[in-house]
């Protein structure tokens, strides 16, 4: 009887539902994007897609952000099993252990392989990695610096390109700012999402010591910010095609402030989590107009 219902050592759905392959790949994505169209060329004026430090530098990304989704289910679980228990992983589909053990092999893989780059990109992976255990140990727990983490790690993983080819580095600037904005907020709506089981366990996130609607004030707050630093990047482009480009997304960011005003339940959160998303997706999609 209790080999049948003994937790599996390690599974293959399991370690995919744990690293979030969508979110992966959105970054992969961004990097290469990044690389294409605002980098363009190495410092030798090599097309840079046909660097390999490019992509040994996604790859250790993708790694390090993979380690971090672990770490976080790990810490996490008390808490994903009263925000949605249908979805965890650990300790039903996998062994605590191996998750700690995978964590650990992914991030010295990663902060390696960004040493075979340069020094530079593996003090980078290293910090990364360890403010990820930090956030899922401690910070997420704190209002809005967990939040704000998540969301310059966020930024980092684009800037890194610019920062290693030292290329049309205020553009890439640009992104990296704009992907920090919209995982700034999607970062404080999950929070609003999950506080019913972040109170039972003692979290102190902006929702639960801010209350719910002083806490969509923060993020109305954010958003007028985040529109005023695209404007001024837009008019200091001054490029034709990305005033309309950015025009129309406007149109998809206020539809989504206002879903923010209107939302008061789980599934809206939810909702507008994947609206985020879609957001940063188009975001990404308009840097092959500049």
């Amino acid at each position: 009887m209790n080999s049948m219902t003994a937790t599996p050592t390690f599974t293959i759905k399991g370690l995919l539902k744990i690293s979030r392959p969508s979110n992966l790949l959105i970054v992969v994505f961004a990097q290469l994007m990044t690389a294409h169209f605002l980098v363009e060329t190495t410092r030798q004026g090599v097309p840079v897609l046909q660097d390999i430090n490019l992509y040994l530098i996604i790859l250790s990304t993708v790694i390090i952000a993979a380690a971090g989704y672990m770490i976080n289910d790990y810490y996490d679980v008390k808490i994903d099993y009263v925000n949605k228990p249908a979805e965890v992983i650990i300790g039903k589909g996998m062994k605590r252990r191996v998750v700690i053990f995978l964590h650990t092999i992914l991030n010295f893989s990663g902060i390696g392989i960004g040493y075979l780059v340069s020094p530079r990109v593996a003090v980078i992976n290293f910090f990364a990695a360890f403010l990820l255990w930090w956030y899922s140990n401690a910070l997420k727990r704190l209002p809005f610096v967990g939040n704000l983490t998540v969301a310059l790690l966020t930024g980092a993983s684009i800037w890194i390109i610019g920062y290693y080819y030292q290329n049309a580095e205020l553009l890439v600037l640009t992104y990296a700012i704009f992907a920090f904005f919209l995982n700034l907020i999607r970062e404080i709506l999950k929070d609003i999402e999950d506080r019913h089981g972040d109170r039972k366990h003692g979290c102190q996130t902006l929702p639960i010591v801010f209350g719910f609607r002083n806490t969509k004030y923060i993020i109305f707050l954010i958003a007028f910010v985040f529109v005023i630093a695209i404007l001024v990047v837009t008019f200091k482009i001054n490029k034709l095609s990305l005033f309309y480009y950015f025009g129309g997304l406007s149109f998809l960011f206020f539809l989504f402030m206002y879903k923010i005003y209107q939302a008061d339940r789980k599934a809206h959160f939810t909702q507008l989590s994947l609206l985020s998303k879609l957001l940063m997706l188009a975001g990404i999609l308009s840097m092959g107009l500049i």
